[in-house]
């Protein structure tokens, strides 16, 4: 009795800090509530959301000045040129103020011009299939050369093949379509063995011929970035735990069933956000190698929506007509990727939003 009247009497000594965190922590689990640590002082209230964002922004917040140089490019030279979406609903003329007192709106006019052109059709056909059948190749290659150089043994044999496919990537595209142009234009490499092998005098002349277009322009852009693109895939599989792989082994796995059954389930979440981002741009082609590849006689395949912009827009000082189909085409996008991220969030339960 008298030993713990004595222990009553002396103060408790201080907890190390060790203990304390010890003490919360049992606390925590026990009360099932959050604690909150005021200099050691332990406080039974629920910490509030807006308590923990600040918290988290006192501890993170550095964060944000690696986003904002980003941000503000998305938002000077992605949102606010969106202002000239209106030029689409008026009758512009160049200098004029896209809003004023001499604004002349016209409605949906530059819609209905554009959708009566007798080849809107074609135009919308050739951006159709160049986009499809390049999103058919492009995307899963990326996906096979990745898995491919990360079953490799050789490290060296590895970096040499990485830096071999990544290498295409850092060419210009004026460079690009030059090359093309030694290699299958008139008088170009093919063309000259075609003639010593004893065919047309002519030569193939493939950049002449409508229906030669769509290979060259899908399987020479596919060249140039699929290795490039093989870089997401490849971070991806570096965080696959090689514990998977030696169990697989155990398993009696062997590398190629290893790849379905360890990398391609490990990369499926980055596969599918990739896939929803690339049917978003599915009608996105750019006129620039379209121009570059001189399709003035094949323009039967090679007119596409991004050229009329270029050429009746910016080319034909119809700004108004050249936002339309600009327009448009963006919508189109806009559904696409609506379409397949609804998709993808029902079958895969993956999605952006």
């Amino acid at each position: 009795m008298r030993k713990n009247s004595v222990a009553e009497a002396l103060p408790a000594a201080p907890l190390s800090e060790n203990d304390l965190l010890v003490e919360q922590a049992y606390e925590a689990m026990t009360n099932g509530e959050p604690q909150a640590d005021n200099g050691g002082i332990k406080n039974n209230k629920p910490v509030s959301k807006w308590d923990k964002w600040k918290e988290n922004f006192k501890r993170r917040g550095w964060v944000l000045a690696f986003i904002l140089p980003a941000l503000i490019y998305v938002l000077i030279f992605c949102y606010a040129p969106m202002y000239g979406i209106l030029i689409a609903f008026q009758e512009y003329i160049p200098g004029n103020p896209i809003i004023g007192s001499g604004t002349e709106w016209i409605g949906f006019d530059n819609f209905s011009t554009f959708f009566s052109n007798p080849n809107f059709w074609d135009y919308f056909t050739n951006t159709f299939l160049l986009c499809f059948f390049g999103f058919i190749v492009g995307f899963p290659l990326p996906i096979l050369v990745a898995l491919l150089l990360n079953s490799l043994r050789k490290p060296k044999v590895k970096k040499g093949l990485q830096i071999l496919y990544y290498a295409p990537h850092f060419i210009s595209l004026v460079v690009m379509v030059g090359m093309l142009k030694l290699i299958f234009g008139s008088d170009g490499l093919l063309d000259q063995l075609s003639i010593k092998l004893g065919g047309d005098v002519n030569g193939l002349q493939l950049f002449l011929k409508p229906e030669a277009f769509r290979p060259l322009f899908i399987f020479s852009g596919n060249w140039q970035d699929f290795g490039w693109s093989a870089i997401i895939y490849l971070a991806a599989l570096s965080g696959v735990d090689p514990a998977l792989h030696e169990a697989a082994k155990v398993d009696g796995a062997s590398r190629f069933r290893r790849i379905f059954s360890v990398d391609l389930p490990a990369i499926a979440p980055t596969i599918v956000m990739l896939m929803i981002l690339s049917v978003g741009n599915l009608m996105s082609c750019g006129y620039e190698k379209v121009l570059l590849m001189d399709p003035n006689g094949i323009l039967s395949t090679s007119e596409i929506l991004s050229t009329y912009v270029y050429r009746f827009g910016l080319g034909g000082g119809n700004y108004g007509l050249g936002t339309a189909a600009g327009l448009f085409n963006s919508v189109i996008n806009v559904a696409l990727l609506v379409i397949a991220n609804f998709t993808s969030k029902k079958l895969a339960n993956q999605s952006m939003w």
